[in-house]
């Protein structure tokens, strides 16, 4: 009987679990449940499914596999508040970190204090997805919510209290609240008292972890849901894209793309950034240091409805796109199809730009990778500018990364090769490295470089496209108003 550790992604969408082997790290068997959907600007789910999906997500990987499970390692999406009353129950469905509901409270918030000062003090700037807004929001609509709450957490928080029943979380996923330090490892309860209400806030909020600590083991009701024995050990588990850094196997110098419906450019750093203009997220990483990252809306929903109007599939776009020739006045996307998070432009559109009448289908295709993937680059030079060093490879991962045309255009963009790895669920694959090395009392940094994924594929850059970058900032730059055109 082979021992193995769990690795949990508990996202959005559903629920995915990696069984991997404790000493070599290999894949022995994946498990999925799906979590409802929802549909923004109110966008809610009840935790009590994300607890379900978890155990059939388990019990699904674990089937007719005759292994020992000794460590289980969580992580999930961030932000969503999680209140539980005096008798340990859920109060109300949580608000996701795409509900938008409350952006009239984190509009107020950064006019209080401006991103300058929010990122100096937390490290981000205050965003409708922030915990401490929806918290705030809370406190407006359903004082009497908040009133009964004894316990407030953040989805993979809570999730380790079911396995556990201890009330702990790990610095990467504090950093996302809006109320935390991660330099000085400190809650913040004076954000809460100004911006929520004054309350003791403090016997509230959950023990943070360090990086190599457990949080502790199952409790044997958890057990038995799970099918598995009492002494397996949960590690400190931390939000879903700081895991997913570690399940890519993400180096200091490397700048990881991450294309998914929306996008994210991070690097990993053993120094904080804070951004005056608060478009770079300074968050902790879940290894003791620094995950970088800017954010933006449009990604592969951007290519999947280019696509559409195109009638075409992935592939067929992807080849479309390539096939394009790279003439200086080809047309060029700003790619704000549903607004704009970096920069923060809520009510911005897309536009396209250099239009003629001879346009081709291979130029749309081509307008439209190189405006996603462009907005990326200007999240990038800003991690740059903010001494993030950018030397080394470029690590896409996400569905996008399995375009040819996404992998050609980010290399020739950044002149660096673009690589994919071995870890199509990053997250999963992340939270089990964690688990790993609690379990065999390593560090998840060292752990992290043993089980580095192999490449699967490297794009080297082969083509000048210098010319198009300088269009798409003065095309994307006339929505810096605010306004349409």
């Amino acid at each position: 009987m082979s021992e193995v550790v769990l690795g949990v992604d508990s996202s959005t969408q559903s629920c995915t679990v990696e069984v991997r082997d404790l000493v070599t790290g290999a894949l022995v068997s994946t498990g999925r449940a799906s979590h409802p959907a929802t549909r923004p600007p109110v966008s809610e789910q009840r935790p009590e499914s994300w607890w379900q999906a978890l155990v059939t997500a388990v019990r699904d990987a674990l089937r007719g596999h005759d292994v020992r499970v000794r460590g289980i390692g969580v992580g999930a999406q961030c932000h969503a508040p999680v209140l539980t009353g005096a008798d340990g129950q859920v109060l109300r469905a949580a608000k996701l970190w795409n509900d938008t509901t409350s952006a009239p409270q984190a509009a107020a918030m950064l006019r209080a204090w401006g991103p300058g000062r929010w990122t100096a003090e937390v490290g981000i700037s205050l965003l409708a997805s922030v915990t401490v807004a929806k918290l705030a929001w809370l406190a407006e609509h359903e004082p009497e919510t908040l009133a009964r709450a004894r316990r407030i957490a953040v989805p993979h928080d809570w999730l380790t209290f079911m396995l556990t029943g201890r009330h702990v979380t790990d610095r990467s996923d504090a950093s996302g609240t809006g109320y935390f330090t991660a330099e000085t490892m400190t809650w913040r309860t004076e954000i809460l008292e100004e911006f929520v209400g004054e309350r003791d806030w403090l016997p509230m909020l959950p023990h943070v972890l360090g990086p190599d600590e457990a949080a502790g083991t199952l409790t044997p009701a958890a057990a038995a849901e799970l099918g598995v024995d009492p002494d397996v050990v949960v590690s400190a588990g931390g939000g879903d894209q700081h895991l997913a850094a570690q399940g890519i196997g993400l180096e200091e110098g490397e700048i990881a793309y991450s294309l998914g419906t929306s996008g994210v450019v991070l690097a990993t750093s053993p120094h904080r950034v804070a951004d005056p203009a608060g478009q770079v997220d300074g968050v902790a990483n879940v290894t003791g240091g620094y995950l970088p990252l800017v954010c933006t809306l449009n990604a592969t929903k951007v290519t999947d409805a280019f696509a559409r109007l195109l009638g075409v599939g992935h592939d067929e776009l992807s080849r479309l796109a390539l096939a394009a020739p790279l003439a200086p006045d080809r047309p060029v996307l700003a790619a704000y199809l549903d607004g704009e998070r970096s920069p923060q432009l809520p009510q911005a559109r897309g536009m396209l730009s250099g239009l003629s009448g001879d346009v081709t289908r291979e130029q749309l295709a081509l307008a439209a990778v190189e405006g996603v993937a462009l907005g990326l680059l200007r999240g990038e030079r800003l991690l740059r500018a903010h001494g993030i060093e950018a030397s080394g490879r470029s690590l896409l991962v996400g569905g996008g990364a399995r375009s040819a045309a996404y992998r050609q255009v980010i290399a020739d963009l950044t002149g660096r090769p673009a690589v994919t790895v071995d870890a199509p669920e990053g997250t999963a694959r992340g939270a089990a490295v964690q688990a790993a090395a609690v379990v065999r009392h390593e560090t998840v940094a060292g752990l992290t470089r043993e089980w580095s994924p192999p490449v699967t594929s490297c794009t080297e850059p082969v083509a000048d496209r210098s010319a198009v970058w300088e269009r798409y900032l003065r095309l994307a730059d006339l929505q810096s108003t605010g306004e349409t055109y």
